[in-house]
Protein backbone atom coordinates (compact mmCIF):
# COMPACT_ATOMS: atom_id res chain seq x y z
CA UNK A 1 0.00 0.00 0.00
CA UNK A 2 1.18 3.62 -0.04
CA UNK A 3 1.23 4.21 3.51
CA UNK A 4 4.34 3.70 5.93
CA UNK A 5 5.87 0.10 5.50
CA UNK A 6 4.43 -2.37 7.68
CA UNK A 7 0.66 -0.89 8.39
CA UNK A 8 -2.27 -3.27 6.70
CA UNK A 9 -4.51 -1.80 4.37
CA UNK A 10 -7.56 -3.35 6.36
CA UNK A 11 -6.58 -2.94 9.50
CA UNK A 12 -4.01 -1.26 11.74
CA UNK A 13 -2.61 -3.12 14.62
CA UNK A 14 -1.88 -1.54 18.00
CA UNK A 15 -0.11 -2.54 21.38
CA UNK A 16 -1.32 -0.94 24.45
CA UNK A 17 1.93 -0.33 26.68
CA UNK A 18 0.64 0.21 30.59
CA UNK A 19 -2.50 -1.13 31.82
CA UNK A 20 -3.77 1.75 34.20
CA UNK A 21 -7.31 3.78 33.78
CA UNK A 22 -5.84 5.70 30.71
CA UNK A 23 -4.64 3.15 28.71
CA UNK A 24 -8.31 0.95 29.75
CA UNK A 25 -10.08 4.38 28.48
CA UNK A 26 -8.25 4.50 25.00
CA UNK A 27 -8.48 1.03 24.53
CA UNK A 28 -11.95 0.80 25.23
CA UNK A 29 -12.86 3.23 22.42
CA UNK A 30 -10.10 2.07 19.97
CA UNK A 31 -11.74 -1.64 20.28
CA UNK A 32 -15.03 -0.21 18.59
CA UNK A 33 -13.09 1.72 15.45
CA UNK A 34 -13.72 -0.70 12.38
CA UNK A 35 -10.09 -0.27 11.16
CA UNK A 36 -8.42 -0.85 14.54
CA UNK A 37 -7.40 -4.26 15.95
CA UNK A 38 -5.60 -4.02 19.63
CA UNK A 39 -3.48 -7.37 19.36
CA UNK A 40 -0.88 -7.10 22.58
CA UNK A 41 -0.40 -5.56 25.24
CA UNK A 42 2.04 -5.50 27.64
CA UNK A 43 2.93 -4.68 31.52
CA UNK A 44 5.96 -4.87 33.93
CA UNK A 45 3.29 -7.05 35.47
CA UNK A 46 2.54 -10.59 33.53
CA UNK A 47 -0.52 -10.79 35.49
CA UNK A 48 -1.57 -7.17 35.12
CA UNK A 49 -1.35 -7.78 31.41
CA UNK A 50 -3.35 -10.96 31.12
CA UNK A 51 -6.59 -9.49 33.06
CA UNK A 52 -5.84 -6.88 30.84
CA UNK A 53 -6.00 -8.76 27.83
CA UNK A 54 -8.98 -10.61 29.10
CA UNK A 55 -10.95 -7.43 29.70
CA UNK A 56 -10.59 -5.93 26.46
CA UNK A 57 -10.20 -9.81 24.04
CA UNK A 58 -6.53 -9.18 23.33
CA UNK A 59 -4.86 -12.35 21.98
CA UNK A 60 -1.50 -12.01 23.51
CA UNK A 61 0.11 -10.33 26.91
CA UNK A 62 3.27 -9.87 28.04
CA UNK A 63 5.00 -9.61 31.13
CA UNK A 64 7.76 -6.31 30.09
CA UNK A 65 8.03 -3.70 27.85
CA UNK A 66 10.53 -4.79 25.63
CA UNK A 67 8.90 -7.99 24.78
CA UNK A 68 5.70 -5.70 23.75
CA UNK A 69 7.97 -3.36 21.74
CA UNK A 70 9.78 -7.06 20.32
CA UNK A 71 6.60 -8.15 18.79
CA UNK A 72 6.64 -7.29 14.83
CA UNK A 73 2.84 -8.07 14.70
CA UNK A 74 2.35 -4.13 15.84
CA UNK A 75 2.44 -1.67 13.47
CA UNK A 76 1.97 1.22 16.64
CA UNK A 77 2.07 1.12 20.20
CA UNK A 78 0.09 4.04 22.80
CA UNK A 79 2.31 4.25 25.71
CA UNK A 80 0.29 4.82 28.86
CA UNK A 81 2.49 5.11 31.56
CA UNK A 82 3.37 7.67 33.82
CA UNK A 83 5.12 10.75 32.42
CA UNK A 84 8.00 9.70 34.00
CA UNK A 85 8.62 6.64 32.48
CA UNK A 86 7.51 8.33 28.58
CA UNK A 87 10.92 9.10 27.59
CA UNK A 88 12.31 4.94 28.09
CA UNK A 89 9.12 3.27 27.05
CA UNK A 90 8.70 5.16 23.91
CA UNK A 91 12.08 5.04 23.16
CA UNK A 92 11.93 1.20 23.44
CA UNK A 93 8.99 0.80 20.74
CA UNK A 94 11.19 3.17 18.73
CA UNK A 95 14.25 1.11 18.93
CA UNK A 96 12.58 -1.79 17.92
CA UNK A 97 10.76 -0.10 14.76
CA UNK A 98 7.39 0.47 16.65
CA UNK A 99 5.32 3.69 15.40
CA UNK A 100 4.22 5.56 18.73
CA UNK A 101 1.66 7.64 19.98
CA UNK A 102 2.27 8.85 23.75
CA UNK A 103 0.54 10.34 26.09
CA UNK A 104 0.64 14.02 27.30
CA UNK A 105 2.66 15.57 29.12
CA UNK A 106 4.99 14.17 26.03
CA UNK A 107 7.94 13.62 28.82
CA UNK A 108 9.57 14.89 31.36
CA UNK A 109 10.85 17.81 30.02
CA UNK A 110 12.59 19.32 26.97
CA UNK A 111 15.80 17.26 26.37
CA UNK A 112 13.62 14.13 27.04
CA UNK A 113 11.37 14.89 24.13
CA UNK A 114 13.57 16.48 21.96
CA UNK A 115 15.88 12.92 22.40
CA UNK A 116 12.74 10.96 21.65
CA UNK A 117 11.95 13.36 18.18
CA UNK A 118 14.98 13.13 17.11
CA UNK A 119 15.22 9.08 17.17
CA UNK A 120 11.88 9.50 15.68
CA UNK A 121 12.65 11.24 12.60
CA UNK A 122 16.16 9.12 12.42
CA UNK A 123 14.41 6.11 12.55
CA UNK A 124 11.56 6.78 10.24
CA UNK A 125 8.99 6.19 12.61
CA UNK A 126 5.47 7.96 13.17
CA UNK A 127 5.47 9.48 16.63
CA UNK A 128 2.58 11.67 18.12
CA UNK A 129 1.88 13.41 21.33
CA UNK A 130 -1.58 12.05 22.74
CA UNK A 131 -2.97 15.48 22.91
CA UNK A 132 -6.44 14.17 22.27
CA UNK A 133 -7.69 17.87 22.49
CA UNK A 134 -6.15 19.23 19.76
CA UNK A 135 -7.79 16.19 17.43
CA UNK A 136 -11.12 16.89 18.91
CA UNK A 137 -13.72 18.09 16.13
CA UNK A 138 -15.57 21.29 17.97
CA UNK A 139 -11.88 22.25 18.90
CA UNK A 140 -11.02 21.92 15.51
CA UNK A 141 -13.71 23.90 14.18
CA UNK A 142 -13.07 26.63 17.25
CA UNK A 143 -9.38 26.92 15.78
CA UNK A 144 -10.23 27.19 12.28
CA UNK A 145 -13.45 29.86 13.51
CA UNK A 146 -9.97 32.03 14.91
CA UNK A 147 -8.04 31.38 12.06
CA UNK A 148 -10.32 32.68 9.54
CA UNK A 149 -10.76 35.71 11.55
CA UNK A 150 -14.49 35.40 12.89
CA UNK A 151 -12.89 37.36 16.48
CA UNK A 152 -10.28 39.19 14.76
CA UNK A 153 -6.83 39.08 16.33
CA UNK A 154 -6.51 37.03 19.06
CA UNK A 155 -5.45 39.53 22.63
CA UNK A 156 -6.26 37.00 25.20
CA UNK A 157 -7.11 33.40 26.01
CA UNK A 158 -7.69 32.39 29.72
CA UNK A 159 -8.09 28.53 30.19
CA UNK A 160 -7.85 26.75 33.92
CA UNK A 161 -8.15 23.25 34.85
CA UNK A 162 -8.28 21.82 38.74
CA UNK A 163 -8.89 18.80 40.58
CA UNK A 164 -10.81 19.36 44.01
CA UNK A 165 -8.98 16.23 45.90
CA UNK A 166 -7.18 16.23 48.46
CA UNK A 167 -4.63 13.97 47.07
CA UNK A 168 -2.52 12.19 49.84
CA UNK A 169 1.25 12.79 49.85
CA UNK A 170 1.34 8.72 48.58
CA UNK A 171 -0.73 9.60 45.33
CA UNK A 172 1.58 9.73 42.16
CA UNK A 173 -0.12 13.62 41.93
CA UNK A 174 2.04 14.01 44.40
CA UNK A 175 5.17 11.68 43.88
CA UNK A 176 8.29 13.53 42.27
CA UNK A 177 9.35 10.40 41.48
CA UNK A 178 6.72 10.13 39.31
CA UNK A 179 6.66 13.46 38.16
CA UNK A 180 3.64 14.65 40.09
CA UNK A 181 2.08 18.18 40.33
CA UNK A 182 -0.58 19.68 38.75
CA UNK A 183 1.39 21.51 36.16
CA UNK A 184 2.60 18.65 34.20
CA UNK A 185 -0.61 16.45 34.22
CA UNK A 186 -3.60 18.80 33.98
CA UNK A 187 -1.56 22.43 33.41
CA UNK A 188 -0.50 20.96 30.20
CA UNK A 189 -3.65 21.47 29.14
CA UNK A 190 -4.32 24.82 28.98
CA UNK A 191 -0.86 25.60 28.29
CA UNK A 192 -1.23 23.74 25.27
CA UNK A 193 -4.20 25.80 24.41
CA UNK A 194 -2.87 28.74 24.39
CA UNK A 195 0.13 27.48 21.97
CA UNK A 196 -2.76 26.48 19.43
CA UNK A 197 -4.04 29.48 19.18
CA UNK A 198 -1.33 31.75 19.17
CA UNK A 199 1.85 29.86 19.30
CA UNK A 200 5.43 29.55 21.41
CA UNK A 201 5.01 33.02 23.75
CA UNK A 202 8.36 35.11 24.18
CA UNK A 203 8.37 35.08 27.81
CA UNK A 204 6.29 34.84 30.79
CA UNK A 205 5.90 35.05 34.34
CA UNK A 206 4.13 32.18 36.91
CA UNK A 207 3.67 31.52 40.61
CA UNK A 208 3.02 28.17 42.34
CA UNK A 209 2.32 26.79 45.83
CA UNK A 210 4.83 23.71 46.29
CA UNK A 211 3.61 20.63 48.17
CA UNK A 212 6.10 19.36 51.22
CA UNK A 213 7.47 17.04 48.47
CA UNK A 214 8.12 20.30 46.54
CA UNK A 215 5.81 19.59 43.71
CA UNK A 216 3.47 22.03 42.82
CA UNK A 217 -0.29 22.01 43.95
CA UNK A 218 -1.46 25.07 41.83
CA UNK A 219 0.22 26.59 39.67
CA UNK A 220 -0.58 30.45 37.50
CA UNK A 221 1.15 31.68 34.75
CA UNK A 222 0.57 34.56 32.35
CA UNK A 223 2.13 33.66 28.90
CA UNK A 224 2.99 36.97 26.61
CA UNK A 225 3.74 37.32 22.72
CA UNK A 226 5.82 39.67 21.26
CA UNK A 227 2.28 41.13 19.17
CA UNK A 228 0.87 42.07 22.70
CA UNK A 229 -1.22 39.10 22.81
CA UNK A 230 -1.42 37.69 26.91
CA UNK A 231 -2.71 34.00 27.77
CA UNK A 232 -3.43 33.74 31.24
CA UNK A 233 -3.53 29.81 32.19
CA UNK A 234 -4.36 27.80 36.02
CA UNK A 235 -4.21 24.49 37.21
CA UNK A 236 -4.67 22.93 40.63
CA UNK A 237 -5.04 19.83 42.40
CA UNK A 238 -6.36 21.64 45.43
CA UNK A 239 -10.12 22.43 43.95
CA UNK A 240 -12.50 22.01 40.94
CA UNK A 241 -12.21 24.58 38.56
CA UNK A 242 -15.05 24.87 35.62
CA UNK A 243 -12.32 24.04 33.15
CA UNK A 244 -13.58 26.89 30.87
CA UNK A 245 -11.52 28.59 28.90
CA UNK A 246 -12.27 31.91 26.72
CA UNK A 247 -10.60 33.50 23.41
CA UNK A 248 -10.98 37.50 23.17
CA UNK A 249 -10.35 39.11 19.98
CA UNK A 250 -10.27 42.03 18.36
CA UNK A 251 -13.89 41.59 16.98
CA UNK A 252 -15.17 39.21 19.64
CA UNK A 253 -14.91 36.23 21.91
CA UNK A 254 -15.37 32.57 21.97
CA UNK A 255 -16.67 31.17 25.09
CA UNK A 256 -16.44 27.62 26.16
CA UNK A 257 -17.98 27.44 29.96
CA UNK A 258 -16.59 24.03 30.90
CA UNK A 259 -14.49 20.83 29.51
CA UNK A 260 -12.53 23.51 27.19
CA UNK A 261 -10.25 20.06 26.17
CA UNK A 262 -13.08 18.12 24.99
CA UNK A 263 -16.11 20.85 25.19
CA UNK A 264 -19.50 20.12 23.94
CA UNK A 265 -20.34 23.33 22.86
CA UNK A 266 -19.02 26.59 22.88
CA UNK A 267 -20.34 30.15 22.75
CA UNK A 268 -19.01 32.52 19.44
CA UNK A 269 -19.49 36.57 20.16
CA UNK A 270 -19.04 38.92 17.06
CA UNK A 271 -19.23 42.89 17.71
CA UNK A 272 -22.91 43.81 16.52
CA UNK A 273 -24.11 40.19 16.01
CA UNK A 274 -26.21 37.33 17.99
CA UNK A 275 -24.11 34.59 19.96
CA UNK A 276 -23.82 32.15 18.00
CA UNK A 277 -23.77 28.30 19.77
CA UNK A 278 -21.62 25.61 17.98
CA UNK A 279 -22.32 22.19 19.35
CA UNK A 280 -20.47 18.88 19.31
CA UNK A 281 -22.01 16.53 16.68
CA UNK A 282 -23.37 13.61 18.28
CA UNK A 283 -22.43 11.01 15.99
CA UNK A 284 -18.56 11.70 16.90
CA UNK A 285 -19.71 10.09 19.66
CA UNK A 286 -19.08 11.03 23.96
CA UNK A 287 -17.29 14.45 24.44
CA UNK A 288 -14.76 12.68 26.61
CA UNK A 289 -13.89 9.81 23.45
CA UNK A 290 -10.13 9.37 22.48
CA UNK A 291 -11.24 7.87 19.43
CA UNK A 292 -10.47 11.28 17.07
CA UNK A 293 -6.36 10.80 18.62
CA UNK A 294 -6.37 6.96 16.85
CA UNK A 295 -8.36 7.86 13.94
CA UNK A 296 -5.82 10.95 13.06
CA UNK A 297 -2.76 8.42 13.64
CA UNK A 298 -4.20 5.66 11.44
CA UNK A 299 -5.05 8.14 9.08
CA UNK A 300 -1.36 9.49 9.40
CA UNK A 301 0.11 5.92 9.17
CA UNK A 302 -1.71 4.79 5.72
CA UNK A 303 -0.91 8.51 4.07
CA UNK A 304 2.86 7.28 4.77
CA UNK A 305 3.61 10.53 7.66
CA UNK A 306 5.91 10.58 10.32
CA UNK A 307 4.12 13.45 12.02
CA UNK A 308 0.56 14.53 12.30
CA UNK A 309 -0.51 18.14 10.88
CA UNK A 310 -2.91 18.29 13.94
CA UNK A 311 -0.53 17.66 16.63
CA UNK A 312 3.19 18.24 15.16
CA UNK A 313 6.33 17.45 16.80
CA UNK A 314 7.61 20.98 17.01
CA UNK A 315 4.56 22.12 18.62
CA UNK A 316 5.39 19.15 21.25
CA UNK A 317 8.34 20.56 21.93
CA UNK A 318 7.69 24.09 22.26
CA UNK A 319 4.67 23.32 24.78
CA UNK A 320 7.74 21.19 26.44
CA UNK A 321 9.71 24.14 26.65
CA UNK A 322 7.30 26.02 28.02
CA UNK A 323 6.65 23.90 30.52
CA UNK A 324 10.08 23.45 31.67
CA UNK A 325 10.24 27.40 32.15
CA UNK A 326 7.60 28.06 34.40
CA UNK A 327 8.86 24.69 36.40
CA UNK A 328 12.04 27.06 36.66
CA UNK A 329 9.94 29.83 37.64
CA UNK A 330 8.09 28.18 40.43
CA UNK A 331 11.17 26.27 41.15
CA UNK A 332 9.79 22.52 40.54
CA UNK A 333 12.23 20.43 39.81
CA UNK A 334 11.79 16.51 39.60
CA UNK A 335 14.47 13.91 41.12
CA UNK A 336 17.65 13.28 38.63
CA UNK A 337 17.20 16.19 36.31
CA UNK A 338 19.95 17.60 34.61
CA UNK A 339 20.04 21.32 34.94
CA UNK A 340 18.56 22.83 31.97
CA UNK A 341 18.79 26.44 30.72
CA UNK A 342 15.80 28.86 30.61
CA UNK A 343 14.37 28.72 26.95
CA UNK A 344 11.90 31.33 27.04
Amino acid sequence: MSGISGVTEEKVRWGILATGGIAAAFTADLVDLPDAEVVAVGSRSKESAQAFGERFGIPRAYGSWEALAQDGDIDVVYVATPHSAHRTAAGLCLEAGRHVLCEKPFTLNLREAAELVALARGQGRFLMEAMWMYCNPLVRRLKALVDDGAIGEVRTVQADFGLAGPFPPSHRLRDPELGGGALLDLGVYPVSFAHLLLGEPSDLTARAVLSPEGVDLQTGALLCWDGGALAQVHCSITGGTATGASVTGSKGRIDIPSGFFHPDRFVLHRDGRDPEEFAADPADGPRTSMRHEAVEVMRALRAGETESPLVPLDGTLAVMRTLDTIRERIGVRYPGEETEPVLV
